[in-house]
């Protein structure tokens, strides 16, 4: 291992690690703009210049790997000489229009200006100007900014794997540009504007919103989709202005996916903020206590197994609990968390999880996806694949829709018979899983969602065993849930009971009138139709499908509006924080199910959320391991049965609108009329580019 000196201090470090690191593992900070520690390095602003003893001039921090023996100087004359002059030819072309940037106050640029830049400038000469151009309805271009540091090409070819981006010309004629103009074809095109370190791409949503300064910060967690990233909501007021990721290395790495990041404006449209009780067939507004009494008055002598409760997937662990306690002290053991009717075996936790993690991947020399479109479904474990695919010496198949993945992939068939042959070993595809060091499968939820749903994931579970993929240092068995409630309401029991009926049983019930009363926690994907004459009590925060029904309105508190448990595709359980709270009169869910009960007779043993917590842990102690997964072991799921032979279809349609939230938002909407149906994208240019 390298040995060297930096500014008197010996440190060792691991072969090719650079200069910067070595830096930054002794706590020097060295100024950069064009490297960042995800993307490949391309030395090409020089601000990282740090002296090399015997080098015949400052060489590139990023770029240079540690060598033994070598002496470093990283705060000499030459070297603070060395950065001044970069900071002075950046700034020769740079507009120095800090008042009106939406960067200014959070700009790489601006802050290393106050370090090494002059006080005055030495060129007379006409500052260049470059035309802004058209990147979709999320990235806003000030291209005349642009010190073409490259990371915006770097991270949409490397990370996105969408090659939208790239450098036209040469010299000061130099454009970074999308070569024909078009909206930026990834799901991940908001990152642009985090790695920009000056103002030449920012966030058109936020554009002339509100100033960093300005904003309250809170650490919570994403919940539209099962990834669970880390983010940060800004927020002013009541409002959220802005959504930003937060580090987490075991899930997100420093990403995010557009849906996260945009679709906030949805948080404030089309909300539930007072009780509505239906009279004479319309709901009309109501007080908490008129809206307890309508339920209360009509659940009175119905017995439990004809009540009903179906949970959504926005739902909290907390509320998901409390619901299926008050179900059960009224009697009722039809309960569902999977409102969109999968079927798989809960009885065996390792056959309902990502086992491996999503950080796990990066380990698999194999990959099969069965039944999953992992770029619409979950944009981060996407690109996670495609990381681990640029190390090298990785194999991907797919059973299911061919879709553009960013990576290459063999298409080895559409439906289970292709699952059927890997197991008997009659496709060539099964001596490659047979063969890996770490094979893994990923079952999606398009493998589920189907009448065959167990027998698929028997199949699955039989070919993880037979192929390898289960052992005491590796489990490759992974499903990849669509929804964030989903594997929480599994922990936390939301489930059919004894006798109970699950979502077709309960739908089925409501339409034949078996079913006197459904309760509907957040649960918008349903269909609606079929519930028949039932009583629908609908708790939620928008006002979507579930509350058209609704013969009772319940407003309850959006994820950024409420602390909250919520557990991802792994089993990692995860807190999310209140950034803001719930507009008129909505209420935490957890409280509003708690009062509830009271009234019906029913009452729940608990009044603070620690208290709940705490019964949550005593019922299910991997909820009290916060933020870490818990192994699961092993075991048989999955009932064999025949397989269907229908093709595997993805669950979801419009990657941009797949919960309540983002189909009230105005950018997820400017994004599925631009990128799902391009017709519109002229349309869309001439009302939003500027």
């Amino acid at each position: 291992m390298p040995k060297l000196t930096i500014d008197g201090i010996e440190i060792e470090v691991e072969p090719g690690t650079s200069i910067l690191q070595a830096c930054e593992q002794l706590g020097i900070e060295i100024p950069r703009f064009c490297y960042h520690e995800r993307l490949s390095v391309p030395a090409n602003c020089r601000m990282c210049l740090v002296e090399l003893e015997k080098a015949p001039k400052p060489v590139a921090a990023c770029a240079m790997p540690c060598g033994d023996g070598m002496v470093v100087k990283t705060n000499t004359e030459t070297v603070h000489k060395a950065r001044k002059g970069v900071m002075e030819f950046l700034l020769i072309n740079h507009p120095l229009d800090c008042p009106i940037c939406d960067q200014g106050g959070e700009c790489d640029l601006q802050d290393q200006a106050m370090a090494y830049g002059f006080d005055r400038g030495r060129y007379g000469e006409n500052k260049r100007a470059v035309k802004d151009k058209y990147m979709g309805p999320v990235i806003k271009t000030i291209m005349t900014r642009c010190i073409h540091c490259t990371r915006c090409i770097r991270f949409i070819n490397e990370v996105a794997g969408v090659p939208d981006i790239g450098a036209v010309n040469r010299g000061e004629h130099m454009e970074i540009t999308t070569f024909v103009e078009k909206a930026i074809g990834s799901e991940l095109s908001g990152n642009l504007a985090d790695v920009c370190p000056v103002g030449a791409l920012t966030h058109k949503p936020y554009a002339f919103t509100a100033r960093p300064w300005e904003l309250r910060k809170t650490e919570t967690i994403d919940v539209l989709d099962a990834v669970g990233s880390n983010i940060r909501a800004d927020t002013r007021g009541p409002e959220v202005m802005r959504i930003l990721p937060r580090v987490n290395d075991e899930v997100n790495e420093e990403w995010l996916s557009d849906k996260t990041r945009y679709a906030y404006d949805g948080l404030k449209r089309q909300r539930l903020d007072r009780p509505y009780v239906r009279k004479d067939g319309k709901l009309v507004p109501a007080s908490w206590a008129e809206a307890f009494q309508a339920i209360a008055a009509r659940l009175k002598g119905v017995p439990g197994n004809r009540i009903a409760a179906i949970s959504g997937d926005l739902a909290d662990v907390e509320s998901q609990f409390a619901l299926k306690e008050l179900m059960q002290g009224l009697g009722s053991t039809n309960l569902d968390c999977r409102q969109d009717g999968a079927l798989f075996d809960t009885s065996v936790r390792a056959g309902y999880l990502f086992n491996s993690g999503i950080a796990g991947i990066e380990k698999a020399d194999v990959i099969l996806l069965v039944g999953t479109n992992p770029r619409w479904e979950a944009t981060l474990v996407n690109a996670r694949i495609r990381k681990r695919y640029l190390m090298g010496g990785l194999k991907v198949a797919v059973i299911g829709e061919a879709k553009e993945l960013t990576y290459p992939y063999s298409h080895i068939g559409t439906g289970p018979e292709a699952l059927q042959q890997l197991l008997d070993g009659s496709h060539a595809f099964a001596e490659v899983l047979r063969g890996a060091k770490n094979p893994m499968v990923i079952v999606g939820m398009g493998a589920f969602q189907r009448r065959d749903g167990l027998a698929v994931q028997a199949a699955a579970r039989s070919l993880a065993e037979t192929c390898g993929m289960v052992r005491e240092d590796w489990n490759g068995f992974n499903v990849l849930h669509t929804a964030a409630a989903r594997v929480g309401g599994i922990e936390a029991g939301f489930l059919p009971g004894a006798g109970g009926r699950d979502l077709a049983g309960i739908l089925d019930g409501a339409s034949k009138g078996e079913i006197d009363v459904v309760y509907l926690l957040g649960a918008d994907e349903i269909d609606t139709s079929r519930l028949g004459r039932a009583f629908v009590i609908y708790q939620g925060h928008h006002g979507d499908a579930g509350a058209h029904r609704a013969d009772v309105i319940l407003p309850g508190a959006a994820y950024t509006e409420k602390n909250a448990l919520y557990v991802n595709t792994e089993g990692r359980p995860q807190m999310a924080r209140l950034a803001t709270f719930p507009p008129g009169e909505a209420r935490e869910d957890w409280k509003i199910i708690r009062a509830l009960s009271e009234l019906l007779g029913a009452r729940l043993s608990y009044d603070s959320q620690i208290q709940l917590r705490q019964k949550l842990a005593k019922a299910n102690p991997v909820f009290a391991a916060i933020g870490t997964v818990t192994p699961a072991a092993w075991g048989a799921f999955g009932t064999a049965g025949v397989l269907d032979p229908a093709a595997f279809v993805s669950p979801i349609r419009n990657f941009y609108m797949t919960d309540p939230i983002s189909r009230a938002s105005v950018t997820m909407a400017r994004c599925t009329e631009t990128l799902v149906d391009p017709a519109a994208t002229a349309q869309e240019r001439t009302g939003t580019h500027g």
